[in-house]
């Protein structure tokens, strides 16, 4: 089940977003902020942000662009009043994926909704599929004919973003900060360490590698 957190400070329009995610069949979070936003990031695995831009403490542009300068590279939507232009371009600047203007039909959220995640390349079915080998994200587990391993939480979220991206370089310190979040004290060991368990877990296997970029971080090469 996807995960996503809605950022809204209204709690009517709020609420009938999250319901209507759930109705939908996704996991819905709340926040009143982009404070709270941020607490939610930390603690939660999301795989979507819709947020309004217009709100008290960190509005939706200063939350955008501060996940951006962390390099969170999880799917922004943003719904708010401003319809200018201008509002927009600052909007895409500073890191959303897509924006639409209020009153909002539920509807067509949904099918945005459904575009970004199918464009962040996340299977539809939470699913992941190289060569013979299956990551189901719902689970925690990587299978195939001759082997099934449920992985620790951590482990399992650092595997699907490699091979979600082959060939993309990620810095450990990306991966700490989507993994672990931005206040987590892990460090570039803690990364290391949850790399090497999974080599040593998949070293065997023909359909994909984790390769080491010195000086910077670590890839996902997809060999099938």
């Amino acid at each position: 089940m996807f995960r996503i957190l809605v950022v809204e400070d209204n709690k009517n329009l709020r609420t009938l977003i999250a319901a209507r995610l759930k109705q939908a069949g996704y996991q819905a979070f709340q926040a009143v902020d982009g404070e709270k936003a941020l607490a939610i990031l930390d603690s939660e695995q999301i795989d979507l942000m819709i947020t309004d831009i217009m709100m008290p403490v960190i509005n939706g542009y200063q939350l955008t662009e501060m996940l951006r300068q962390a390099h969170y590279d999880l799917p922004v939507l943003m719904v708010t009043a401003k319809e200018s232009f201008a509002d927009k371009e600052k909007g895409f600047r500073v890191g959303t994926d897509d924006y639409m203007v209020k009153p909002i039909n539920m509807n067509e959220l949904i099918l945005r909704v459904e575009a970004i995640l199918r464009r962040a390349k996340i299977a539809n079915d939470h699913k992941l599929q190289i060569g013979n080998v299956v990551l189901d994200y719902d689970t925690l587990t990587v299978t195939a004919p001759d082997m099934t391993y449920e992985l620790p939480k951590k482990e399992f979220y650092l595997l699907f973003k490699l091979l979600s991206y082959p060939k993309k370089i990620f810095t450990r310190q990306q991966l700490m900060d989507e993994i672990w979040g931005m206040d987590s004290e892990a460090n570039d060991r803690t990364v290391d360490s949850h790399i090497k368990k999974l080599r040593k877990k998949f070293e065997s296997r023909p359909e994909f590698q984790i390769i080491t970029i010195r000086g910077l971080g670590y890839k996902a090469e997809r060999m099938l």
